[in-house]
């Protein structure tokens, strides 16, 4: 049975052992409370493991991500790998499942160059892409006070959910939001 293009109003992609008790589970709480249908990976990945396909599927049914950057964050094969698929997802004309499923073109690229080549590259211009967006850090912003911080990002993701309501594109996705130490980048 297939879901709805848009089983979730938001993805929240986060390292877990740095905030999946703290930060992440009251942005989580807060986005259920403001009635947002919003998915957070609960179960831990084994080393080795891909990205688990309900990851994949749980991204491209999502209508925006919030990207919490924490101190490991970047160090995480796991969360670099969410970042590409969330960045991929917002791209108009691509799609996730392409680098699942590639195309001609980038399965030559997997054989030339070496699939784990190609995944290092992916994710070093993941981390080139988002350090180039705007954000909001915890630091910065409601004078460092996580639950008024955590209010103003609601209140974002809102405005931006709002706006993406008409939006008729195959596969419409808000830009994403990004959480540097607790913070919206």
């Amino acid at each position: 049975m297939a879901l709805p293009p848009h089983s979730y109003d938001v993805f929240l992609s986060f390292r877990g052992e740095d905030t999946r008790k703290t930060f992440t589970d009251h942005l989580y709480t807060a986005f259920i409370n403001a009635g947002f249908r919003t998915f957070r990976d609960d179960d831990e990945l084994e080393r080795g493991e891909d990205i688990k396909p309900e990851l994949q599927k749980a991204i491209q049914q999502s209508r925006s991500s919030v990207i919490v950057f924490s101190k490991n964050y970047a160090s995480s094969r796991w969360c670099l790998d969410e970042l590409v698929m969330i960045l991929t997802q917002k791209d108009v004309g691509s799609h996730p499942s392409q680098v699942r499923k590639p195309t001609a073109s980038l399965a030559t690229a997997f054989v030339k160059n070496g699939s784990l080549k190609v995944k290092v590259e992916k994710r070093r211009a993941a981390l080139t892409e988002v350090a180039d967006l705007a954000g909001m850090v915890l630091q910065n912003q409601a004078d460092g006070h996580e639950s008024k911080f955590i209010k103003k990002i609601v209140k974002v993701i809102e405005g931006k959910l709002s706006r993406t309501a008409f939006n008729v594109a195959p596969h419409p996705v808000a830009d994403p939001g990004l959480c540097s130490q607790g913070g919206l980048v």
